[in-house]
């Protein structure tokens, strides 16, 4: 219970002090602007309740890229983290590559899959995959690493193949690393995908705050990122969850 009463409180209390900030005119008194553009807890639940078909709306189709490009992420990241821990030669040849390939801005490669590939869900997916995809490889490939050397000895000396030493030990024991990875992920994944609808986006969530931050809708724009925050919290928590069921010995 402390776990979560903690938290809760802590949040009730930022809450309630944003509360009395922004209703006293404290907050926009303090940053030389209009009330409207500062709005209170109570504005955005109230936005948030009247847009909730908009808004809903959008999130489902934030979501299923989000979702796309996650499991885009995994099937080659962890294809890939294989691949390396199997070939030294693959390693020492692409994972300065992989590492260097995060110093370029999302923000210099969205618009550009954007030109290339239309409006559509596939530069999103794509885009998302691309962030997603190093903390997967790299913990994923860590965790392969790490394994014992004389549990693999042992494995050879009772004849195990090359793919049962994989599936016995190293898989196992890289799934909590793996696991780390996917966390960082699904929580990085709503801020992609936020980056690669404000590249060029018919719907979703990143378009709606565009659009509401130039029309000054403010408290509805605070909804939304209410809303890509709670998408966040779920993945995470569901994450947990499976690592909690697959995970077992941990």
């Amino acid at each position: 219970m402390r776990r979560w009463l903690l938290p809760l409180g802590l949040i009730a209390l930022l809450i309630g002090a944003w509360q009395v900030a922004a209703s006293t005119g404290a907050i926009a008194d303090a940053l030389s602007l209009e009330d409207f553009l500062v709005p209170s807890p109570a504005e955005i639940a109230e936005a948030l309740w009247e847009s909730r078909d908009l808004l809903a709306e959008n999130a489902w189709v934030t979501l299923r890229e989000i979702l796309l490009g996650i499991l885009c992420a995994l099937a080659v990241g962890i294809g890939f983290a294989i691949a390396m821990h199997r070939s030294q030669l693959l390693r020492d040849a692409s994972y300065p590559l992989i590492v260097a390939s995060q110093a370029i801005p999302i923000v210099v490669i969205a618009p550009i899959l954007t030109i290339w590939f239309g409006f559509g869900m596939g530069p999103k997916i794509v885009i998302i995959a691309l962030i997603c995809f190093f903390p997967i490889t790299v913990n994923a490939l860590d965790g392969l690493r790490s394994v014992d050397p004389e549990t693999v000895k042992m494995m050879r000396s009772l004849n195990a193949s090359r793919w049962q030493r994989f599936w016995r030990v190293e898989a196992p024991t890289a799934l909590p690393s793996l696991f780390t990875g996917i966390k960082i992920a699904v929580v990085v994944a709503p801020i992609a995908a936020v980056f690669a609808e404000w590249a060029g986006a018919d719907a979703g969530l990143g378009r709606l705050i565009q659009s509401d931050l130039a029309n000054y809708q403010v408290a509805r724009q605070f909804a939304a990122v209410a809303v890509l925050a709670a998408m966040a919290l779920l993945l995470i928590g569901l994450t947990a969850l499976a690592e909690r069921r697959v995970v077992t010995w941990r």
